[in-house]
């Protein structure tokens, strides 16, 4: 009877455990963690809290979310685990203590930390730097300091961070070592100090290249930072292995120390760089669908070393409005498919298209500079605005900086003409009499030269959740270039972007801000600013504020025919609403806002994420004196999906819009084609403009 006592006591702990291994962790805390966040703190801890949607009250319910379960064995290591994560960090007399609150299947866990004073740095010695020039700026800046928590980590990226400096300057042999500490607990300082050994400063010695076949091995050495009898630098190494990537003539390379014919303390570095190359001929197709070019696909073909030096030789084309522009019009703007382009009757006319042959030089002056030449001829449009057609060809000189900072120059010389319509000349360029309009519209040379430079430090290009994106472009056009004076601006346009982490979710914003200047023009009915159509800004779409269609944010001009208008029998004028057009000019001058909350999805949270936004945006026509001509910020909230694939996250955006259409000029056309200006200020009735509005596109808005 004992035996079976005992036997039964210990089948009920082992049940009465097994029953509290699988309550679900509905929440997971700490309290009094004044130095260290909450998702440092769990990430060192092996217990987990489950998903939102498993511990919101007013959603749990619904049985939604990944549930973890608590380890009654991991969480007694995690008490632990913390412990020993303060005492490295510094804070010797940390305590940790828990509250658990459990349930029948639920369980609810604080983590309560008295961190304690930390020991702190009192010295820090550095030996062996005396015949190193410009220590001061060496140790400058170090992650641990004098008076900061002694954080053993710190010290390990401290030794860590001297040794890189010291590669850097010319000592491939530099060891740093960190020398037993001391440490009083009671006065809580401690001593710290690290031993340097620089060994001999060092040049590049010579230079092995291993694996070529066609391309010139004298070739690839032009392609390095580091050069034989030069200062040898870490950072020259990792940068020649960069641009040899940048090449696009190896799928593999490295540049590293020759081991094999090294000798130590004679302060030459010879180097080895192995390569494998990629394939010099490669053709490529493409097919897609998009809601404002319908169908379109593409082709091209790259040859790889023309010529033997490494040039890059390309050929090619797109194509786009496939199903709805000549010669290729096939009616689909009447189909669900390509409804979206049924109104617009400018740059869905015609089939879009660009045809580019572009020559490429790498190394060009310098392993840091890459010249590219192109010819192209293209037509290419904007929904419900212009068509624009051109012939020409670039020049673009591209210099990657030290810094990663791509710095580009581009000369561009095109022959192009624009459609567009006509009221937006009468409206904004004052160009209402017909033989100004088709002055505007001629055939003409265009020459821009533009400066770019970008920033990016994202750990993801097609989806970040970390890091942040910062660009900006200058263009000018002038006579001075070769441009006709009917052509002349400066646009300005800033960019930027930050994405940052709240544990699985990521918390992104982004700023936009553009501006045009240009010369007043006279033409026969008066003067103007005349900025081309193709260089105004626009807002409005899947990419900016999505709370409005494509390019409806910013200043509109309204268009109805004469055989649309009603007369009634008393003399009474009706416009239906459905017979006015809208037509978007654009403005001079921009500002796009947008803060966007990703996370994800309760349901398949690997392939599938949900947002919430706000978006705000204004387009002006600054020095203007009708509607649109001072900002009017716009705000448009929203919520969405984004499913994941290879190619980048698929968007679905439902975006709320309680503002009204912009009112402008109404215009009727004449069965002639003249243009008559009939009110001063039309606003459209009803909700026009409001609503819900529904984005689909591929890849984040930004």
């Amino acid at each position: 009877m004992l035996f079976l006592g005992l036997l039964a006591g210990a089948f009920g702990g082992a049940a009465a455990q097994a029953g509290e291994e699988g309550l679900v962790v509905r929440r997971l805390r700490f309290r009094g963690n004044a130095s260290f966040p909450y998702w440092e703190l769990a990430a060192r801890v092996s217990t987990t809290s489950s998903s939102w949607f498993a511990t919101a009250g007013v959603v749990s319910w619904i049985g939604l979310g990944e549930k973890r379960r608590l380890s009654e064995l991991e969480f007694r290591r995690d008490v632990e685990r913390l412990r020993l994560f303060y005492r490295i960090h510094g804070f010797l007399e940390a305590r940790v203590d828990t509250t658990v609150r459990r349930g029948p299947r639920d369980v609810f866990i604080t983590f309560h930390i008295d961190e304690g004073e930390p020991v702190r740095v009192a010295t820090m010695d550095i030996a062996g730097l005396d015949s190193v020039a410009d220590r001061e700026r060496l140790v400058r800046d170090l992650p641990l300091r004098i008076g900061r928590p002694f954080d053993r980590f710190q010290l390990i990226a401290t030794a860590d961070t001297i040794q890189t400096r010291l590669r850097d300057r010319g000592y491939p042999e530099a060891l740093v070592l960190v020398r037993p500490w001391k440490v009083d607990s009671a006065l809580r300082r401690a001593e710290v100090g690290l031993r340097v050994e620089t060994g001999p400063s060092a040049v590049i010695g010579e230079i092995t290249v291993q694996g070529t076949r066609e391309v010139d091995s004298a070739f690839v050495r032009s392609l390095l930072a580091a050069v034989p009898g030069q200062d040898f630098r870490e950072r020259d190494i990792g940068q020649s292995q960069i641009n040899l990537y940048r090449s696009q003539l190896f799928r593999f390379a490295t540049v590293a120390l020759d081991t094999a014919h090294h000798v130590s303390g004679s302060g030459i570095v010879p180097l080895t760089i192995h390569v494998v190359e990629a394939p010099f001929h490669r053709v490529r197709l493409a097919a897609g669908y998009g809601t404002n070019d319908c169908f379109r696909g593409g082709a091209g073909w790259t040859a790889r070393n023309a010529l033997g030096h490494g040039q890059i030789f390309d050929v090619s084309a797109q194509v786009s409005k496939l199903g709805v522009g000549r010669p290729f019009g096939a009616g689909l703007e009447r189909s669900f498919l390509c409804s979206a382009l049924r109104e617009d009757s400018i740059g869905s006319l015609r089939v879009n298209y660009t045809v580019t042959t572009s020559f490429r030089r790498p190394a060009f002056l310098s392993p840091a500079n890459a010249l590219t030449v192109s010819l192209f001829a293209e037509r290419r449009s904007e929904f419900l605005v212009y068509l624009r057609e051109e012939l020409g060809g670039s020049v673009t000189l591209l210099r990657e900086t030290q810094a990663r900072i791509p710095i580009t120059l581009t000369y561009r010389l095109v022959s192009g003409r624009t459609e567009a319509n006509e009221v937006s000349f009468c409206a904004f360029f004052n160009a209402c009499v017909e033989s100004d309009v088709a002055q505007l519209r001629q055939r003409r040379p265009l020459a821009t030269l533009t400066l770019g430079l970008q920033r990016v430090r994202v750990n993801n290009p097609l989806d970040p959740s970390r890091g942040t994106s910062i660009s900006s472009e200058i263009t000018a056009s002038s006579t001075a270039i070769g441009s006709t004076r009917f052509a002349e601006f400066t646009r300005l346009i800033v960019d930027g972007a930050s994405y940052q982490p709240l544990g699985q979710a990521v918390l992104a914003a982004h700023l936009r801000i553009g501006t045009v200047f240009a010369p007043r023009l006279v033409l026969g009915s008066g003067t103007a600013n005349f900025v081309p159509p193709e260089q105004r800004f626009y807002a409005g779409g899947p990419n900016d504020v999505r709370g409005y269609t494509r390019n409806q944010l910013g200043p509109l001009v309204y268009v109805v025919r004469e055989s649309a208008i009603e007369t009634g029998t008393e003399g009474e004028v009706t416009i239906p609403e459905d017979s006015v057009q809208i037509a978007a000019t654009g403005g001079n001058s921009l500002l796009v806002a947008n803060v966007e909350l990703r996370a994800p999805s309760p349901l398949y949270p690997q392939l599938i994420q949900v947002a919430a936004f706000m978006d705000a945006g204004t387009v002006w026509e600054r020095g203007g004196t009708g509607p649109g001509s001072r900002p009017a910020l716009r705000f448009t909230p929203g919520a969405g999906l984004r499913f994941v694939t290879p190619l980048g996250p698929v968007r679905v955006d439902a975006a709320y819009n309680w503002h009204r259409l912009l009112p402008g000029p109404l215009y009727k056309v004449t069965p002639g084609g003249e243009l008559v200006r009939i009110v001063e200020e039309y606003r459209r009735a009803g909700r026009s403009g409001r609503g819900l509005v529904l984005q689909f596109s591929v890849g984040q808005a930004f």
